[in-house]
């Protein structure tokens, strides 16, 4: 069993390892390799665009990190430096400015916990593109079970999926693409439950993507040690203290989903991994979506209304209420304020996530008038985890509504095109690069498969 006992392959972690080791990524399909490369682009340009913010130049300039050379690139820069500080920047990075792609399944963000690793080991010790997009399937699939296995209770408590149980999903990736075996996997994935970290009370503030940094940085240093010989506790996902009754408490989980057999399909087959059309967070995308619709089909003046009326599920609104934001964090975490700017700019953009246009008068007067409150659980209308149902009243009592009924951000019936991808990733990856190289670099990686040495790839992300 590679060097585990009997009763440690028998563990949770060794009965996972099993599974990311033997992993055969023939199972594939052409679907799933479209959606793996479709994460990783989208991926890739948000981590552009959020390398400006202030949360990542000021992780930047702290003494120590990115001070040794080495052969990561930290992506939009000419600064080359080691695979684990690469990781820690290009990783916060990637969640600065709420734009990265999630899953209702994860009750987080998916793919940032894994491209930031991948990308550094990829220049470290020379991974090919297959063998990227082979190993973000697996952390994919991990992620997803971890969910299962601790939601709803593991994200309704407040910590933060996407680093809370993304760090297992880097340690799964990295794990697969570092050729670890059962016994290091495990080890690995040990090391990580005492890594694990993330609180909700955080969202809204430059700590927020400060998680994904750290919780990535910190599975890829796991498999790191665990490749060197360090040792911990291969029950430590089951063990009285362990991760599971620490983190959800003793009969809130499941841990069936993290044993059993990988069957088909696996999760980058389906359709719950979701693209953002908005830079703020994923619980508040339908709201906008309605409003947007409103708007625009009801040709609404925004001078003209007297109300503004929200309806999310209590789940969504939880973290979202926040009526009146005072700073641009916030507003990413306002439902009010990104309903209210969709009412009167009919779009919501990256620029309206800039200085202080939550201050703007208009969006003022708009936030003044404008209530949100939990949908309620059964009835007409919508009622579902997703749904979400907006009005406004006019000034002469008209009043005026739109319901979006199941709507995780962009996926499955409603998934983003080719072009309309293209068009977010130009957007963001000119924050940091030039137009001709985010063109080659959308190009290339939407044929990663094809790349057996990625120096090509990784240069159209560095700074000229």
């Amino acid at each position: 069993m590679d060097g585990l006992t009997a009763a440690d392959s028998k563990s949770i972690l060794g009965s996972l390892a099993q599974h990311i080791c033997g992993f055969d990524p023939t199972r594939i399909s052409d679907h799933g390799l479209h959606a793996a490369k479709v994460g990783i682009v989208d991926t890739i340009g948000v981590t552009l665009a959020g390398l400006p913010e202030s949360c990542v130049q000021i992780l930047r300039k702290t003494p120590g990190v990115g001070d040794a050379i080495g052969p990561a690139l930290v992506f939009g820069t000419s600064q080359r430096t080691s695979a684990l500080d690469a990781t820690l920047i290009n990783g916060t990075a990637s969640h600065a400015l709420d734009f990265d792609d999630f899953s209702s399944i994860m009750g987080g963000h998916q793919s940032v916990p894994l491209m930031a690793p991948l990308f550094a080991l990829a220049d470290e010790r020379g991974l090919t593109g297959r063998q990227i997009i082979d190993a973000y399937v697996v952390g994919i699939e991990v992620e997803h079970r971890f969910a299962r296995a601790v939601h709803p209770h593991h994200y309704d408590k407040g910590w933060h999926p996407t680093a809370t149980l993304g760090i297992f999903g880097t340690v799964a990736a990295c794990a697969y693409a570092m050729k670890l075996d059962i016994e290091k996997t495990t080890i690995a994935m040990a090391i990580a439950t005492s890594m694990a970290s993330g609180l909700k009370a955080n969202f809204g503030t430059m700590t927020k993507p400060l998680h994904v940094g750290h919780s990535a940085r910190s599975g890829l240093m796991a498999c790191y040690l665990a490749e060197g010989g360090f040792e911990a506790n291969p029950s430590a996902m089951e063990h009285h203290q362990g991760f599971l009754n620490v983190f959800n408490g003793e009969g809130l989980f499941d841990p069936t989903p993290l044993i059993e057999d990988w069957s088909d399909p696996l999760d980058i087959e389906l359709p719950v991994l979701s693209l953002k059309q908005f830079a703020c967070c994923g619980s508040m995308q339908q709201a906008i979506f309605a409003m947007l619709d409103l708007a625009k089909g009801e040709d609404i003046d925004h001078g003209r209304v007297t109300a503004i009326d929200i309806g999310l599920h209590e789940r969504r609104l939880r973290h979202t209420n926040n009526p009146f934001p005072e700073s641009v964090l916030q507003a990413k975490f306002s439902v009010q304020y990104t309903v209210a700017r969709a009412l009167k700019d009919r779009a919501l953009l990256l620029k309206d996530f800039e200085g202080e246009a939550f201050l703007e008068s208009d969006i003022r007067r708009l936030l003044d008038i404008t209530t949100a409150h939990p949908l309620p659980d059964d009835g007409p209308g919508p009622t579902g985890q997703w749904d979400a149902c907006v009005s406004v009243t006019l000034d002469d009592g008209t009043r005026l509504a739109r319901d979006v009924h199941d709507m995780v951000g962009r996926s499955g019936d409603n998934a983003m095109s080719r072009d309309e991808l293209r068009e977010k990733f130009m957007d963001c990856a000119g924050l940091a690069i030039s137009s001709d190289a985010a063109a080659q670099a959308f190009d290339a990686l939407m044929s990663l498969e094809d790349f057996d040495d990625l120096d090509e790839v990784v240069s159209f992300l560095a700074k000229s």
